[in-house]
């Protein structure tokens, strides 16, 4: 399974101004009291999901999330997990998010196959997660334990982000942490010599995939949403993605993908994702970006699977120092 995201809206930078204002109106609408018609409830919000108001814990203490978006989501909203799914048992959590915070994380299956069992076993008191993951589940799920889902996740993270944010009662903090990223965003703009100048920087994000063709990047998804508010252009084939999410492609034609800078990573062995031969071979090392030095490898856990602030916040500070590096090559 990659953990690829759903096909979603394009992101902008005057989209990132209205995610700003709606975290805002919803600090607005209080914490400690939550929002909407809590009287109707005593100790419980009514939360807007995918399925409709959802009434949730004034406080949610005990949650289980199922996907790495919304781990991102509750990590960088200060809430520990009691249970989280993983793209891969056996690795663990993804290892960009800090250790100390998903310690002692109780682990209920991968994603898109929850132990349901695990997670009853847990008590929770709050389920995030999503219908393209966990659509046929919801109802069981629901039957647990209050369960917020969005439609989707990758392109859509950051109004997703605040979804999640009002179920875990944290505005403050969702409101903090939009406006550390479009700090940091501005930053990596400036660093490439303004919005004019970021935007004639072409910039292609190629991934090998184990078991699968090649992915150059388009639009609509996460990755792209952060370097549209960087403010960088993207190569033509970025736009030819069917449904805006990506192109495969076949190792004859990887050199598709190039562009001033090339982000590179793998899911999987990079023996058998294509990464080595590719990389290897003539059609790379004929590539502008190769050949100007301003191809780079980057964490595909961080950069493609993460989905969030916490991994944006790394993927903008190293956006900053690789992209002005590239900028002057």
């Amino acid at each position: 399974m990659t953990l690829d995201t759903a096909p979603g809206r394009r992101r902008t930078p005057a989209a990132t101004a209205v995610v700003l204002a709606a975290v805002l109106a919803l600090s607005a609408c209080g914490s400690g009291s939550g929002t909407g018609d809590d009287t109707a409830g005593e100790g419980t919000r009514t939360v807007m999901t995918a399925h409709g108001e959802v009434r949730v814990p004034a406080d949610p203490r005990r949650v289980v999330v199922l996907d790495t978006a919304e781990l991102d989501s509750a990590i960088t909203l200060g809430v520990k997990p009691v249970g989280s799914t993983r793209s891969d048992v056996a690795s663990g959590f993804l290892k960009y998010l800090p250790r100390e915070k998903v310690e002692g994380i109780e682990n209920v299956g991968n994603i898109m196959a929850p132990n349901l069992e695990r997670i009853a076993a847990l008590k929770p008191d709050l389920i995030l997660g999503s219908d393209v993951r966990d659509k046929d589940r919801y109802d069981e799920l629901s039957e647990i334990a209050p369960t917020v889902f969005t439609e989707s996740t990758g392109a859509p993270w950051k109004e997703n982000f605040l979804v999640h944010a009002d179920a875990l009662n944290r505005k403050d903090e969702a409101r903090k942490a939009v406006e550390a990223y479009e700090a940091k965003a501005a930053e990596v703009t400036e660093a490439l010599g303004g919005r004019e100048k970021a935007g004639e920087l072409t910039v292609s994000v190629i991934r090998f995939v184990e078991g699968a063709d090649t992915r150059v990047y388009g639009r609509e998804n996460y990755i792209g949403s952060i370097l549209a508010d960087v403010g960088v252009d993207r190569p033509a084939i970025a736009d030819k993605a069917p449904d805006g999410f990506s192109v495969d492609v076949s190792p004859e034609k990887v050199d598709q993908g190039d562009a001033d800078v090339v982000f590179y990573t793998s899911y999987g062995d990079p023996g058998k994702s294509g990464e080595e031969n590719a990389v290897g071979g003539a059609l790379w090392k004929g590539m502008d970006a190769v050949r100007n030095g301003r191809a780079f490898r980057v964490d595909d856990e961080t950069w493609i699977q993460g989905i969030g602030y916490t991994a944006a916040d790394t993927i903008l500070e190293e956006m900053r120092k690789l992209l002005a590096e590239g900028s002057r090559g």
